[in-house]
């Protein structure tokens, strides 16, 4: 007998994306867009979870783009050669601060939530509500690194960056079924150790060790 699903018969994975469906419109309504009243929170529920399940199961990690160090012959260094300013580094040669700082100020709860921060978007929504707005996000740092690898497919195409980082119900879902599935597959060691070192941190430098 297969095991039953809560949630009017959604997996977990359904479920978070049916909650970030009614949160996202929860924000949209207080940052002021127009939308229709009658059955609207109903129909993003159910509009977010047809399009979780139509998005491709695996998200595509391409290989980071790293400096290139041109020698001569008797291995002295001639030019180093990049688009993107960035040397991969495990975690583990990582500065522990470095990691702490990078958790406290882009997710506090990083090691306490999975892929989605309930706790997060329900504490933005009544901020923004407050302000408002909707000037406060709550990407979990693990949705954050799925941008980051959009960002890093697009490469120096303007138009597919702006694509990755654009504001919508779409992109959201999509980056939230990645970042379920990176949760799975890197665990939270990995997943920082790949947002260190994907993340741009301004002036050309990519990764924290650039």
């Amino acid at each position: 007998m297969g095991n039953k699903r809560s949630g009017g018969g959604l997996s977990p994975a359904q479920q978070a994306a049916k909650f970030l469906g009614v949160s996202v419109l929860a924000g949209a309504v207080l940052a002021g867009l127009a939308l229709p009243a009658v059955g609207a929170i109903g129909l993003a529920a159910k509009g977010t979870v047809e399009q979780f399940d139509e998005i491709p199961a695996n998200l595509k990690r391409p290989p980071l783009s790293e400096r290139t160090t041109i020698l001569d012959a008797k291995g002295g260094e001639i030019a180093k050669v990049y688009s993107r300013d960035r040397t991969i580094v495990d975690l583990k040669d990582i500065s522990p601060y470095m990691q702490k700082a990078i958790v406290a100020i882009e997710d506090a709860r990083f090691y306490e939530h999975g892929a989605i921060d309930p706790k997060g978007v329900l504490r933005a929504l009544n901020n923004n509500a407050q302000d408002g707005g909707a000037s406060q996000g709550a990407s979990t740092l693990t949705q954050q690194y799925v941008k980051n690898v959009f960002v890093e497919e697009a490469f120096n195409d303007e138009k597919a960056v702006a694509e990755a980082q654009k504001k919508s119900i779409g992109r959201k879902i999509k980056e939230l079924k990645y970042a379920i599935q990176v949760e799975k597959e890197l665990g939270k060691k990995g997943i920082l150790q790949n947002y260190l070192n994907i993340t741009f941190f301004g002036q050309q430098a990519y990764g924290v060790e650039a």
